[in-house]
């Protein structure tokens, strides 16, 4: 199996977007064994199709989607979202829907393991937020954004590299494991 990873490590290449970064570090993951995580599907009813030109015409979100990735690492259920935001001072806690801290606090419950991956793409960083302190956060605080101190205090940091790209498991592997 050839696979080829792009090779961007400069800020000024940085643009592929989050989501892109952790794709290609989940194809490396499953590659190389070490986890199968995937993006799931957004659940999408279909109403109208034009097959002459291979296009949907008409369709709804059939249900609120839970997180952007699930999977199996080391035997322990895996599930986070993948968050964007410009700011320089803050995350928006409105950039979460309630639906999803709900299923965050479901997924606690059970002993998987969740978080969040946090892009501040104006300052070009990247943190890993537990769910656990997520949740806490949101319960003790009356914010409406989570400030980027928090982040620097309180989360991991990502660094983007060669492969795999956006190595969020090396948190897992000592933190939440």
């Amino acid at each position: 199996m050839n696979y080829k990873i792009n090779f961007n490590s400069t800020f000024a290449n940085r643009g592929m977007g989050l989501e892109n970064d952790i794709n290609e570090t989940n194809k490396y993951y499953n590659q190389y064994d070490i986890a199968l995580i995937y993006k799931k599907p957004t659940p999408i009813r279909i109403n109208q199709t034009d097959y002459k030109h291979m296009r949907i015409t008409d369709g709804f979100f059939e249900s609120p989607s839970t997180l952007d990735y699930n999977g199996v690492y080391k035997g322990k259920y895996i599930e986070f979202d993948a968050k964007e935001t410009k700011s320089k001072t803050s995350f928006p806690i409105n950039n979460i829907h309630k639906h999803q801290i709900e299923y965050i606090k479901k997924v606690l419950k059970q002993s998987g393991i969740v978080f969040l991956i946090v892009r501040f793409s104006s300052l070009d960083e990247d943190y890993l937020l537990n769910g656990k302190d997520l949740i806490n956060f949101l319960s003790t605080n009356g914010r409406k954004s989570i400030p980027l101190d928090y982040f620097k205090k309180k989360c991991y940091k990502l660094e983007i590299r060669y492969a795999p790209r956006l190595d969020y498991l090396k948190i897992v592997d000592k933190y939440l494991l």
